[in-house]
């Protein structure tokens, strides 16, 4: 795939664009959005992330749109699991809901550091050592298992990190906005919002190391990376207000993401037997296994998450019934 230098400019530009319009627009003025204003929005969001895909098929070919899509969906429902987390987070710190848009775009901002980051990592990775993809698929394997194994994220909120900044830093009782810190009786305290964000902060980290070798096992472009993972990110704030409650009634969201990268991660593990170039393995030849094509990872992927969703909202609904 070749992109230009212009293309990168605008799309960069676009994101800082869109992030910028974010904070000076809504974060200045906190406030829990109305129905009518998250539905808009990630309307918007979302046909954005279709334009652009259509907009990749005739530009670059139907190949990288199919890729685009596979992506780009992959990291949506990986988005929707991580925002799973941020309402425990919030939950887990009472934090006030007039204040909660705000941590939700400092955490939204931080995934897609870390994000961008690790695309990085991972294009350098890719063109240096063609073995990475061994890596990628025997990861994703064991996060697929580690997934079905656990599926309760109740203590995700109070990692490590979080006790640690409870345990040896002063922090306030009350809400200070925004604020990470306030000085009283010329002490320095961390307020509750600073453990917040440490908190999201971490469980992006976490997920950025979970979700970059998923979409590394759909595309090697880091174009088509990159805006997959800006497109999956736009809209979760909204996503938040709108979908609180159903969100916690997607009780097999972990399984099927679990399916998912599993999938990914064989077809990872397949790539890498193909373009095998280890002395040990093969004397240094690819070996003759199929590989997985784009179109078949592209439906495998939706079918997953309809019956996921769907099983789950009959789940919920029957025991609602009794």
């Amino acid at each position: 795939m070749d992109v230009s230098a212009i293309e990168w400019a605008i799309t960069l530009g676009v994101t800082l664009a869109v992030l910028l319009f974010d904070v000076v627009v809504f974060a200045r003025r906190p406030h829990e959005p109305s129905q009518r204003e998250c539905v808009t929005a990630l309307a918007f969001y979302i046909g954005m992330a279709v334009l652009f895909g259509f907009w990749v098929w005739k530009f670059h070919g139907s190949q990288f749109g199919l890729e685009f899509y596979a992506g780009w969906l992959t990291e949506y429902s990986l988005s929707i699991d991580n925002l799973f987390i941020f309402i425990i987070i919030m939950a887990s710190f009472k934090v006030p809901k007039v204040h909660q848009q705000q941590a939700l775009l400092v955490g939204i901002v931080l995934a897609l550091v870390f994000r961008g980051i690790f695309i990085a990592l991972g294009a350098v990775a890719i063109k240096q050592f063609s073995w990475i993809f061994y890596l990628f698929g025997a990861f994703l394997v064991v996060t697929a298992i580690r997934l079905v194994r656990d599926t309760d994220h109740s203590d995700d909120a109070d990692n490590a990190v979080v006790r640690f900044a409870k345990t040896y830093l002063n922090t306030t009782e009350g809400w200070h906005g925004l604020k990470l810190y306030v000085k009283q009786d010329r002490k320095r305290l961390m307020t509750p919002m600073f453990l917040v964000i440490v908190a999201l902060a971490t469980t992006d980290l976490l997920f950025a190391v979970d979700s970059i070798p998923a979409i590394y096992g759909l595309t090697s472009e880091p174009y088509l990376v990159f805006t997959a993972n800006v497109f999956a990110l736009m809209g979760l704030r909204q996503l938040y207000f709108l979908l609180g409650d159903l969100l916690q009634r997607l009780v097999y969201l972990s399984q099927g993401l679990a399916f998912i990268l599993f999938f990914i991660g064989v077809k990872l593990l397949l790539h890498a037997l193909h373009e095998n170039e280890l002395p040990f393995i093969n004397g240094g030849e690819g070996v003759p296994v199929p590989e997985i094509p784009t179109l078949l990872s592209l439906a495998v992927i939706i079918v997953t998450l309809v019956i996921t969703t769907a099983a789950s909202l009959y789940k919920t609904r029957i025991a609602d019934a009794r």
